[in-house]
């Protein structure tokens, strides 16, 4: 049991899964200190064979960091003692996160109906890629489907990539950017359930990857209601947006006056700047080209560590695009405690990932494990 100080201390969750979204969902629970229980089958979960893989040992890195904190319970279920099993376990918990198939739910005791029967104050939350209600409910789908079903592919690769490669072709997003935005939605919403559970009982909660992939281009969505149809040609920043530099890239926005102020004196006051015409909003964006030009000429003869520090003194947003093994060993990660080591299942001990957010007035602590197939026991559910 997590130590009482975590936020979610207590919060007992189940969780089916092979898909990283569901997945996902869980391990965000797991890092705020919910016990988290994976119902494998008996062969484990697909998550455990999907790459990219610890060169060291052969393991699924994408599947230790997923599963990191969690327990590990298998059944067949297609076995007699399956029914008595999922009652058990579900008596147990909280939140249940589930991503079977809509078209096998019902054989297995697990459709809407029949939970919501036998475990009224359960918050059972579907995660499936394009929801369980609908034309769609029972497509299943890859994570290239749901990036380019949720609009980012059409919208990808922009600004100074788009310059750079006009005839690009649409590009995925590296790893798994639509299952982990499914699994932030998932998280989110099972404990909007869960707080009110209380009050008004368990709830059925419908996840859709597909939508919470649409939510990232809420303003591409937005600008099409009002007539305007983004594409990767024509979306990015009418100034500002991503630099290369002299050993690298960077990222600015100057979205403020006062930031375009900073912006000015971050590039040393340079003549062209003190154009009164730049001190209006619309004609800069009006002249966004000619303002690039000149970042452009000026970030050429700097380095990214050199401009982001003075960027930040004067307030202007930029951050460098850096490798992983530079956000691994950076000094204001390892000030915020960001990785934690973790023991995996061959034994070694990797820096694993606590959580994206932290909060304040509880530190969260790292998992200590990845759980080995089944290392947990039905007579361990109460």
């Amino acid at each position: 049991m997590s130590p009482p100080s975590l936020p979610l201390s207590g919060c007992r969750v189940l969780e089916r899964s092979q898909t990283v979204a569901t997945a996902y969902a869980g391990r965000l629970l797991a890092a705020m200190g919910a016990e988290v229980v994976m119902l494998e089958p008996i062969q484990g979960t697909v998550l455990r064979n999907a790459p990219p893989f610890l060169q060291e040992t052969g393991e699924s890195a994408l599947f230790a960091y997923l599963a990191a904190g969690k327990h590990s319970l298998v059944s067949d279920a297609l076995a007699p003692e399956w029914p008595g099993l999922l009652n058990k376990a579900l008596q147990s918990v909280d939140i249940f996160l589930d991503d079977t198939p809509i078209h096998e739910r019902k054989a297995l005791g697990l459709n809407e109906e029949a939970i919501r029967e036998r475990f009224p104050k359960l918050v059972h939350v579907s995660v499936l890629p394009f929801g369980s209600a609908g034309a769609k409910a029972d497509w299943q789908a890859e994570e290239i489907n749901l990036l380019h079903s949720g609009g980012e592919g059409f919208l990808l690769p922009n600004g100074l990539s788009n310059e750079m490669f006009p005839e690009r072709p649409p590009l995925k997003i590296y790893g798994h950017f639509a299952g982990y935005q499914g699994g932030s939605a998932a998280a989110l919403a099972a404990l909007a359930a869960w707080w009110v559970a209380d009050v008004g009982g368990g709830q059925y909660v419908d996840v859709s990857v597909q939508d919470a992939v649409l939510s990232v281009g809420a303003f591409a969505l937005q600008r099409l209601g009002d007539g305007s149809l983004e594409h990767r040609h024509t979306r990015r920043f009418r100034y500002g947006g991503v630099f290369q530099t002299k050993d690298g890239f960077i990222e600015l926005l100057t979205l403020e006056d006062r930031q375009w102020g900073a912006l000015v004196e971050l590039l040393g006051r340079p003549a062209w700047s003190q154009d009164p015409g730049l001190q209006n909003p619309l004609e800069r964006s009006r002249r966004g080209d000619e303002i690039n030009a000149h970042i452009r000429e000026w970030m050429a003869v700097h380095t990214a560590e050199e401009i982001v520090r003075r960027a930040q003194e004067l307030g202007v947003p930029a951050g460098k695009y850096r490798t992983p093994a530079e956000v691994i060993q950076g000094e204001h990660e390892r000030e915020r405690g960001l990785f934690a080591p973790t023991r995996l299942q061959s034994g070694m001990q990797a820096d694993v990932l606590v959580a994206p957010f932290q909060f304040r007035a509880t530190p969260l602590k790292g998992a200590d494990w990845v759980p080995a197939i089944g290392e947990m026991r039905v007579g361990c559910l109460s």
